[in-house]
């Protein structure tokens, strides 16, 4: 994907203490929508009023209701919502309108693995790179679905004087 300087920002977060897998499916879930739509429900999430679906990583998953086999991901959510702070405030500098942002590429990528050492045994942490663009669209269909409306009413208006039907 072409990186355009004037109409998108982007951040990248390396090395994030969250499961790969968890930010693989977080990303699939905001991509393609607008920026508010994602930091809506990603807070919603973190509030555990929304489950997020999973759709790969899905094995032994309870099911939630309306959605299928979903979770509450709640470390991988509040690192997910800092990383759409920072885009949009990227997006801010650059002078894009954030009310027309969409989320464009999302990457969630595994990391190298860090060791925690204890006395007895050590464990492996799991890290995630994660990478989110935006771009400024503007709306186009709704200009496209308001035009018919009107004529239509102004053809019926104009079957009404003249008394014509079709």
């Amino acid at each position: 994907m072409e990186y355009n300087k004037e109409h998108m920002a982007k951040v990248y977060g390396d090395s994030l203490p969250i499961s790969p897998k968890k930010a693989m499916e977080m990303c699939q879930y905001i991509r393609n929508k607008s920026l508010s739509w994602a930091k809506q429900n990603i807070q919603a999430i973190i509030e555990k009023k929304q489950a997020m679906p999973f759709t790969r990583f899905n094995r032994g998953l309870g099911h939630r209701r309306n959605i299928g086999p979903g979770r509450y991901p709640i470390t991988t959510a509040k690192e997910m919502m800092k990383l759409l702070n920072a885009l949009e405030a990227n997006a801010q500098f650059k002078g894009l309108d954030t009310n027309s942002l969409v989320i464009v590429q999302s990457i969630a990528n595994r990391a190298g693995t860090v060791w925690h050492h204890g006395r007895q045994r050590r464990r492996v942490m799991k890290r995630a790179h994660v990478e989110l663009i935006v771009e400024e669209k503007k709306e186009l269909k709704k200009e496209k679905k308001e035009e018919p409306k009107e004529k239509k009413s102004a053809e019926k208006k104009l079957q009404k004087k003249t008394g014509e039907k079709k």
